[in-house]
C-alpha cells in the first residue's frame, strides 16, 4: 500500500507541477498583451526582459517535473514496489499511468521546443538593434563610493522587491538589472547605468509658467472646492457665507496695503486629515453635538484666506483622493512618487502628516520642507527630533517628525518654536458696536461649554453666581436636561453659531470652568463685549500634572483656561482668579457687574491680521533652502565686538544688537536688525525672557549667537566650551563657569529652562496686535 500509494503520489504532484507550469506560462504570455494589466507600459527592453524571466522559471519547472517523473521511474522499477502487493494491487491497475507519463514527457518535450523557439526568437530581436539592452541580465552592482548604499539596497531589492507592487509597477521583475534600474532612476542610492537610455526615465516636466497671485473678490468657488458630504463641511462653508463680506472687505484694505507688490501664484493643497475616514472622522458626527468646532473654526478661515491672497487651491478630505493628487504609485506606499510633486505648499494636520508619510515613500523626505502643519497645541522642538526625544524621554504619540519646528501652525502663538496661524472672530461696525452697548444686560452670565461633562462639580461656583445673574447654558441634549446643569441654569440647548452671537451681544459675562483649553469662543465673547472670567490654575497645568496634555508634544504649563486671553488681553476684558478662593471669587463678580467694557478684537485675530500674516509666511518663510550665517563685519571691530561675530553690544551694555557695519541678508526674514540677545534668569525660559522686556523670542535667530564669541561679548566667561545635543542651549552653567553651544540647529528652543543654566535667548519687536511679524517684516 505505502509504495504505490507514494508512487500515485508523486504522479500526482508531477501532473499538478504540469498544469501549474503551463497555466503559469499561459498566464505570462496572456499579461503581456496591451491593457491586460496596469504594469505592461514599459519600454520594450522590458518586455524582453520579462520574456527571458518567464523562460528561465519555464527551465527551473520542466527540471522539477523531469526530476518527479525520474523518481516515479525508479519507484516503478523497484522490487520493493511490487512485494507482496500484487494480490491486492494488480499491475494492471497501473497501465493508465503508464500511459499518462508518456503523455507528459510527449508535453514537455514540446514545452521544451517550445522555450528554444522562444529563446531564438528574443536572441534574434537582441541581435537586430537591442544587443546594448541585452546586457540587462549581465548587471553587476556598481561600486562607487558616491553610492554607499547600492549594494545594501540591491540586497534588500533582492529579499523584499515582491513586498509591495509599487516596485513591480515601476518594472522591477526579480532580475539584478531591474533593480540597479529601479535604483537609480526611480529611487537614487544607485549609479546611472552606462547603457542606460536615459530618455527611458521619467522626464521631470517642465517647471510651472510663474502667475502673479491676485486678490479675489468673490468666494463662490471656494465653497465649491470645498465639496459637500459631511456635516463638518457644511459648518465650515456655513462660517465662510456667514464672514464672506467682512473676509472681501479686509482682502481690499490688504491689496491697498502691499500696493500691488509682486507676489507669485502658490499651488497648494490642503489635506485636513482628521476628517477621513481613515483617521475614524470624529469630528463630522459631533458637530450637531456641541463637540469641539476650533479645529474646524481654524481650517475654515485658513481655506478663506488662501484662497482670497489668490492663491491655486485643491482641498481633499480622503486618503484616495490625496494619494491621487500626490501621484502615489498603486502598491502599500514604499515607492517614492511618480513623478515630481505638484504643489509649492501642502497645509495639513498631524492625522495628515501621517497618512503623507505611509503613502509617499521616500519623496516624503524630499518634500516634507514644503508642509505646514496646523498643530492646535503646538510642538516644541525637544518633542519633535525624534533622537534627542527618544533620548530624553520626550517621546510622546504625536511628535519626532524632524520638521523645521516653525512648520508647525498653532490656533495661538502660545509658543514661539511654532508659527502662529490663529483664525479669525467676527469684527463689530461702529453702529453694531453702539447698539450692543446699549442691550447689555448686566445681571446676564453665560457659561462656556457645550458638553454636559464641563458642568459636572461646579455646583458651588454656580450656586454664588446665581446669587447676582441669571445664569444661561448652551449644553447639547437630547431627550431630557442633562442632570449636570441645575435647574436656574436657563439651558437653550445648543446654538446656531449666529445664534450664539445674539446670545452673547445681550450677556454681560463669560465665564469657563477651566476646560476646554484655548477655544475660540472666549474671543468671540470678548468681540462681543463681554468680560470673559476664567480659573486661575496653580499649579498651572501640564503634561507632568494634567491629562489632558499628557502624550501632547509640549512640556508649556498653561496658568490658566486661555493663556492668551490672560496674557495678551487682560484686564478689563479678562479676569483670571482662583476659583478655590469663594471670596476671590464672589468680589471678581461684584466688581465685572459694575465695570464697563467696550467690545474688543485684537487685530492679529481680524480678518485682515490673518490674511496679512498668511501673506507674510508664503512669502517668506522657505524651509527647503537653507541659509548660511552673514559674513562679519568688514570694518575694524570696536572693542566690545567680536571680529567674528556680526552683533554688537548696546550702547546701555545690557545685551547684544546686530551690528550697524555687519553685512544685511536682503531676503533674510525676519530681518536681522530686529534682533537682540538677552541672557535669561536660570528659572526663565527664553519666551519668559523676551517678554519681560516687551520682545518675543526669534527662534530662526537663534543660528547668530551658537557661538563662543557670544559669551565673550556678554562678558561671560567660559572656561570650558563644549558642542552637545540640548534644547536648552546655548547656555552658560556660571557657577562652574561652562559654556554650551548647540550641535543640533533642529533643537534650538525658545521654550525650556533648567535652574542649572542661563540661556542665550534671540528675541526681536513685533508689531502691536500682530506678534507674529516683526515691525519690518511685511
Amino acid at each position: 500500500m505505502g509504495s504505490a500509494g507514494s508512487g500515485i503520489f508523486v504522479l500526482g504532484i508531477g501532473f499538478f507541477t504540469l498544469c501549474f507550469l503551463m497555466t503559469s506560462l499561459g498566464g505570462q504570455f496572456s499579461a503581456k498583451r496591451l491593457g491586460d494589466s496596469p504594469f505592461t507600459i514599459r519600454t520594450e527592453v522590458m518586455g524582453a526582459l520579462e520574456s527571458r524571466g518567464v523562460l528561465r522559471r519555464m527551465s527551473d519547472m520542466l527540471e522539477m517535473l523531469m526530476k518527479r517523473m525520474d523518481i516515479l521511474a525508479r519507484l516503478e522499477n523497484s522490487t520493493d514496489f511490487h512485494k507482496g502487493d500484487e494480490a491486492r494491487f494488480p499491475l494492471d491497475r497501473f497501465q493508465p499511468a503508464a500511459g499518462l507519463m508518456e503523455r507528459i514527457q510527449a508535453i514537455a518535450q514540446n514545452v521544451s521546443d517550445i522555450a528554444i523557439k522562444v529563446d531564438q526568437i528574443l536572441r534574434n530581436s537582441l541581435l537586430n538593434g537591442k544587443v546594448a539592452e541585452g546586457r540587462r541580465d549581465q548587471c553587476e552592482v556598481p561600486r562607487d563610493p558616491k553610492y554607499p548604499d547600492c549594494a545594501g539596497k540591491v540586497e534588500w531589492m533582492r529579499a523584499r522587491w515582491t513586498s509591495d507592487p509599487c516596485y513591480a509597477f515601476f518594472g522591477v521583475d526579480g532580475t539584478e538589472c531591474s533593480f540597479l534600474i529601479y535604483l537609480s532612476e526611480v529611487e537614487w542610492f544607485c549609479p546611472p547605468l552606462p547603457w542606460r537610455n536615459r530618455t527611458a526615465a521619467l522626464p521631470s516636466p517642465p517647471p510651472l509658467p510663474q502667475v502673479q497671485a491676485a486678490f479675489r473678490s468673490d468666494l463662490a468657488h471656494l465653497l465649491e472646492l470645498i465639496g459637500t458630504g459631511k456635516e463638518s463641511l457644511s459648518f465650515m462653508k456655513k462660517r465662510i457665507r456667514h464672514l464672506a463680506q467682512q473676509w472681501l472687505r479686509a482682502a481690499r484694505r490688504l491689496e491697498q496695503k502691499l500696493k500691488d507688490r509682486q507676489r507669485d501664484q502658490k499651488h497648494i493643497l490642503i489635506h485636513i486629515g482628521f476628517l477621513t475616514e481613515e483617521s475614524g472622522d470624529v469630528f463630522s458626527p459631533r458637530v450637531l453635538k456641541g463637540g469641539p468646532l476650533g479645529e474646524m473654526v481654524q481650517w475654515a478661515d485658513i481655506l478663506a484666506a488662501l484662497f482670497l491672497l489668490g492663491h491655486s487651491l485643491r482641498v481633499t478630505v480622503s486618503l484616495k483622493e490625496l494619494q491621487s493628487h500626490l501621484g502615489v504609485p498603486p502598491g502599500r506606499g514604499n515607492c517614492p512618487l511618480t513623478s515630481p510633486l505638484p504643489f509649492d505648499l501642502i497645509y495639513t494636520d498631524y492625522h495628515g502628516l501621517q497618512q503623507m508619510k505611509q503613502h509617499m515613500g521616500l519623496s516624503f523626505k524630499k518634500y516634507r520642507c514644503r508642509v505646514r502643519v496646523i498643530d492646535t497645541f503646538g510642538t516644541e522642538p525637544a518633542y519633535n527630533h525624534e533622537e534627542y526625544a527618544t533620548l530624553r524621554g520626550y517621546r510622546t504619540n504625536w511628535g519626532y517628525w524632524n520638521l523645521q519646528p516653525t512648520q508647525f501652525m498653532t490656533m495661538f502663538p502660545h509658543t514661539p518654536d511654532n508659527s502662529f496661524m490663529g483664525f479669525v472672530s467676527e469684527e463689530l461696525n461702529k453702529t453694531e458696536r453702539q447698539l450692543i452697548k446699549a442691550s447689555k444686560v448686566s445681571g446676564m452670565a453665560v457659561v462656556y461649554g457645550k458638553e454636559a461633562s464641563i458642568w459636572k462639580g461646579k455646583e458651588k461656583f454656580l450656586a454664588i453666581l446665581n446669587k447676582y445673574m441669571e445664569i444661561h447654558g448652551t449644553v447639547y441634549y437630547e431627550t431630557q436636561r442633562p442632570p449636570e446643569v441645575p435647574a436656574f441654569v436657563k439651558n437653550h440647548g445648543l446654538l446656531p453659531q449666529h445664534e450664539f452671537q445674539q446670545l452673547l451681544r445681550k450677556a454681560k459675562l463669560f465665564i469657563g470652568f477651566g476646560f476646554p483649553y484655548e477655544g475660540p469662543a472666549p474671543l468671540e465673547a470678548i468681540a462681543n463685549g463681554c468680560v470673559f472670567l476664567q480659573a486661575r490654575f496653580n499649579p498651572p497645568h501640564s503634561s507632568l500634572n494634567h491629562e489632558f496634555f499628557r502624550g501632547k508634544p509640549t512640556s508649556r504649563e498653561v496658568s490658566s483656561q486661555h493663556p492668551y486671553a490672560e496674557d495678551f488681553i487682560g484686564k478689563p476684558h479678562v479676569w483670571t482668579v482662583d476659583y478655590n478662593n469663594s471670596e476671590e471669587f464672589e468680589a471678581a463678580i461684584k466688581t465685572i457687574m459694575r465695570t464697563q467694557v467696550d467690545p474688543y478684537l485684537p487685530y492679529e485675530y481680524t480678518c485682515e491680521g490673518m490674511l496679512e500674516r498668511i501673506h507674510a509666511y508664503i512669502q517668506h518663510q522657505d524651509f527647503c533652502t537653507t541659509s548660511s550665517p552673514p559674513l562679519p563685519p568688514k570694518a575694524k571691530s570696536p572693542a566690545m565686538q567680536s571680529p567674528l561675530s556680526p552683533l554688537a553690544l548696546s550702547p546701555n551694555a545690557t545685551h547684544l544688537v546686530w551690528s550697524p557695519s555687519a553685512s544685511r541678508d536682503p531676503h533674510a526674514w525676519p530681518p536681522v536688525d530686529s534682533l537682540q540677545v538677552w541672557v535669561s534668569e536660570t528659572h526663565h525660559a527664553c519666551t519668559e525672557t523676551c517678554r519681560r522686556r516687551g520682545l518675543v523670542c526669534e527662534p530662526t535667530f537663534f543660528r547668530f549667537l551658537n557661538k563662543k564669541e557670544v559669551f565673550l561679548q556678554l562678558s561671560i566667561t567660559c572656561d570650558s566650551t563644549e558642542y552637545e545635543m540640548n534644547h536648552l542651549y546655548p547656555a552658560v552653567a556660571e557657577n562652574v563657569h561652562e559654556c554650551y553651544l548647540q550641535k543640533e540647529p533642529l533643537l534650538f528652543s525658545c521654550a525650556g529652562y533648567n535652574t542649572k543654566y542661563r540661556r542665550l535667548c534671540p528675541c526681536r519687536d513685533y508689531r502691536k496686535g500682530q506678534v507674529a511679524l516683526c515691525r519690518d517684516c511685511l
